[in-house]
């Protein structure tokens, strides 16, 4: 496993794997026999950065969530797990009720909201300190600077480590972080966002949240950490759910465009000469790029874990990358 630093501050930063492993079925879709094996070879290959979200899977049974932070908790207590795994974990979308979702009933982050939803994360997962806490998704109803305070005063009484932001429109981003930095205090270092190889256009709004501000790492957001140089990308969704190499997971409409298959007739050919998979060959891509990108990918058996484990050793050539960049 190789490492790299997340976080600015030297009291709060840490050296996670640059594979994070991400828990989002644990516990729902994926049984807790499953999942602890997955968990348990991650570890055993040196990984220590695992993401999840107090709002996980709701989806899968018309509940709040919380499946998958209750699991990882169990798993923390049966195996004796400590702080030498990050587990990084989101808040603000949790549906209000069962049976609702997180467009139109979220818990949003006012500061009621982000105490207690941050106070019952820790119960779950069976800790005193967050190592990481993002903002979920957007909550324009909620004026910045009271969010931004709300997440400070969790870092300074200690029950949270880093800040992290998902899924919001760059701006807001910004604003934020320069909220905090006026202020004096802590503010987001870790940014998640989908990215992968392929690029999905950016001139369609998401069907979900129409001004766009769910979604991808698109030129604005890489702009922005090249700018930034002490900012990590976590890219969930990689993999794109299995787009890359099965059948029926077909891409997303809004990959439909003549970049898509150009992209991927280069993907094929550096996974060929590299003797790799396409999802290692995603997965290296990113890793060896020229932004810190840190992966994000799930697995709902060891077999696929150990696939994108692989992808970690796997060195593309300049020459290699160099056509993977200029594919279009």
């Amino acid at each position: 496993m190789k490492y790299r630093t997340i976080g600015t501050d030297p009291a709060t930063r840490r050296e996670v794997s640059v594979l994070a492993l991400g828990a989002m079925l644990f516990g729902s879709r994926t049984d807790e026999k499953t999942s602890f094996a997955v968990l348990d070879r991650y570890v055993e290959a040196g990984g220590n950065f695992v993401d999840t979200s107090d709002n996980y899977a709701f989806w899968e049974d018309g509940s709040q969530g919380g499946h998958s932070e209750e699991l990882l908790g169990r798993w923390r207590r049966s195996r004796g797990i400590g702080d030498e795994v990050l587990i990084a974990t989101k808040l603000g979308a949790r549906p209000l009720a069962p049976g609702t979702g997180y467009t139109d009933n979220a818990e949003g982050l006012s500061a009621k909201a982000v105490r207690e939803a941050a106070d019952r994360s820790r119960e779950r997962l069976g800790v005193d300190r967050l190592d990481l806490l993002y903002a979920h998704i957007e909550d324009a109803a909620v004026p910045l600077r009271e969010t931004v305070e709300a997440f400070a005063a969790l870092v300074a009484e200690g029950a949270v480590g880093l800040l992290g932001v998902s899924n919001h429109a760059v701006w807001r981003v910004e604003r934020a972080r320069a909220l905090a930095a006026a202020a004096g205090l802590p503010g987001y270092d870790v940014l998640q966002y989908q990215h992968s190889y392929l690029r999905p256009r950016t001139d369609l709004p998401d069907e979900l949240f129409p001004d766009g501000s769910l979604g991808g790492a698109d030129a604005q957001l890489r702009s922005y950490l090249r700018a930034e140089p002490g900012l990590t990308l976590v890219a969930y969704s990689p993999l794109l759910a299995g787009a890359y190499t099965r059948a029926d997971k077909p891409l997303p409409p809004d990959y439909d465009h003549p970049g898509t298959p150009a992209r991927l007739a280069v993907l094929r050919e550096v996974a060929r000469e590299a003797g790799a998979t396409l999802n290692q060959t995603v997965l290296a891509w990113q890793l060896g790029g020229e932004l810190p990108v840190i992966p994000l990918a799930g697995a709902s058996s060891v077999a696929q874990l150990d696939e994108n484990l692989a992808a970690v050793d796997l060195e593309l050539t300049e020459e290699q990358r160099a056509r993977l960049d200029a594919a279009h």
